[in-house]
């Protein structure tokens, strides 16, 4: 399969795209073509483990990379996992089914994706003959950064360089990727907002000055973003994986259709559900739920996408963000795959911070999503209710969606009894302050009191790589100006073998 860039232009292999992460004119990859997944070999997936699931559906995508190559990577991959499956489905009451994708090495829905790419990386650059060695250049609002760097660490032939916000992650978040391990990994915190991190990354992609740079010290540069197709193509797969439990389980029979609860802030999680529906997944509906920073919300009710508004620090920090990179892909679908016009509207958005679409657009919008946010205290009640209720904790992003479900169900019809899948994105120990506040009412300062708090509230297991945080010293502590040259300064210094500092010493 071939795939297009999103602005025009260019037509790559699989492999390129993955080690490209992004097309030359700021544009991101999309298929050629949809691949379609009838309904016998969505049989046949029943008979199949987690793994082998997902590598047939990345088989429909990355056919130069070959199936055998994906099933083994992806055995491999999951193998790190807590659980012998993936990516449980768990049944909540009545319609309402949760998928747990937080059983990973990092305890967050990117490790589905981000377990893998290393596998795929490697063997595109051994497909494409590419002898130099590979930059994984991130941002990260929280859970992606620990994710790539936990996936690359000490992978030869690459380098993982990460920036996230200052002050918009939780400390276990910034925990997790400041006591980073390997020799060939970097992490700095930007004084900004994730949106300045996302904008001075996209922009290095662009700048021929930084790759020209790169290039005289043997290096190319790739992403770990959901900007690269590489990232977001392992995340279809859980949708399909999900809706064939439902089946395996006699909740549903095939081609009944599932509405799906996407907590989302960059689109890439929810956009993978809506590739699902055009590959031939029976949905009915993606609800795409936002928090407090309600853009995307606002984008499915008005038809217009407006970044001129006040950014909001919440208690779900991986979806405090106004540029939603991914949209761009699902804008050029709806507008007949006009690269063009796809152009201008990005060209708008960066120059006048807003961009509308056509109401014939909007009518296909709304075929397919349901927009809604949810405030902190939305949040809050709905995370205690079915705790309350079912004794079932959740972290706060999946309370977001919870909130934003319970206000699409009031939209429905009373008698609509559709199954109804709530993607968990994150372990609800990575927060563990807020998820106690939200269950209890107790409010407590030290992360690592929350666990202990929360385990006593829950007898939730908390993961051994969140507890084990506490004793590990502290590696990564710089913090750069949110400042494009700086930032390159920075990631020049990595690359030059400047920056890699040791541990403090306890």
């Amino acid at each position: 399969m071939y795939f297009i860039s999103t602005r025009g232009g260019e037509r790559v292999t699989g492999a390129e795209a993955i080690v490209k992460g992004l097309a030359k004119d700021g544009g991101l990859f999309v298929p050629e073509a949809f691949p379609c997944v009838t309904r016998e070999e969505m049989d046949k997936m029943s008979e199949m483990n987690y793994p082998e699931r997902a590598a047939f559906i990345l088989s429909k995508y990355l056919d130069d990379l070959g199936e055998e190559f994906l099933k083994e990577s992806c055995t491999k991959a999951y193998s790190t996992f807590e659980s012998t499956d993936p990516a449980p489905l768990v049944k909540i009451d009545g319609g309402m089914y949760i998928l747990e994708l937080f059983h990973g090495p990092t305890c967050a829905f990117k490790d589905m994706a981000l377990t893998v790419l290393p596998y795929l990386l490697k063997k595109s650059m051994e497909t494409l003959g590419i002898k130099e060695d590979v930059l994984i250049l991130a941002a990260t609002s929280g859970d992606t950064g620990k994710a790539a760097l936990e996936g690359f660490r000490d992978v030869p032939g690459t380098k993982v360089a990460v920036f996230f916000p200052d002050e918009g992650v939780s400390k276990m978040q910034r925990l997790q990727m400041s006591i980073q391990d390997g020799n060939n990994v970097f992490v700095s915190a930007v004084k900004g907002n994730f949106d300045d991190c996302q904008r001075a990354v996209k922009n290095l992609f662009a700048s021929e000055k930084f790759n020209a740079d790169l290039k005289a010290k043997n290096t190319l540069l790739s992403s770990a973003n959901s900007i690269n197709f590489g990232r977001l193509a392992p995340q279809i797969a859980y949708y399909f994986s999900a809706y064939i439990d439902l089946i395996t389980s006699s909740q549903i029979e095939m081609g009944d259709e599932v509405d799906f609860v996407v907590p989302t802030g960059n689109f890439g999680d929810i956009l993978a559900g809506w590739y699902a529906k055009q590959m031939g997944l029976p949905v009915r509906r993606l609800v795409c739920a936002s928090n407090r920073n309600r853009v995307l919300a606002d984008f499915f009710k008005k038809g217009v996408y407006d970044i001129d508004r006040n950014f909001f620090r919440t208690m779900s920090p991986s979806m405090d963000i106004l540029i939603s990179s991914n949209l761009e892909r699902l804008l050029f679908e709806i507008s007949g795959r006009n690269a063009a016009l796809t152009a201008e509207r990005m060209k708008q958005l960066a120059e006048t911070k807003s961009y509308s679409v056509t109401e014939e657009e909007r009518v296909k919008l709304d075929r397919d999503f349901f927009g809604g946010f949810a405030s902190e205290d939305d949040t809050v009640e709905a995370m205690y209710e079915v705790f309350d209720e079912y004794g079932y904790p959740m972290d706060t992003h999946t309370g977001v969606a919870l909130a934003v479900y319970n206000k699409y169900r009031e939209k429905m019809e009373k008698k609509d009894e559709r199954p109804t899948v709530v993607l968990s994105t994150a372990n609800p120990y990575k927060f563990p302050q807020d998820v106690l506040y939200a269950l209890s009412g107790n409010d407590v300062k030290d992360s690592f009191k929350g666990i202990k708090r929360l385990n006593l509230l829950t007898a939730m297991k908390p993961p051994k790589a969140l507890v084990a945080l506490r004793y590990r010293p502290l590696r990564f502590k710089g913090v750069v100006a949110n400042d494009l040259e700086k930032m390159a300064a920075e990631v020049m210094k990595f690359v030059g073998g400047e920056i890699i500092p040791v541990p403090d010493q306890k």
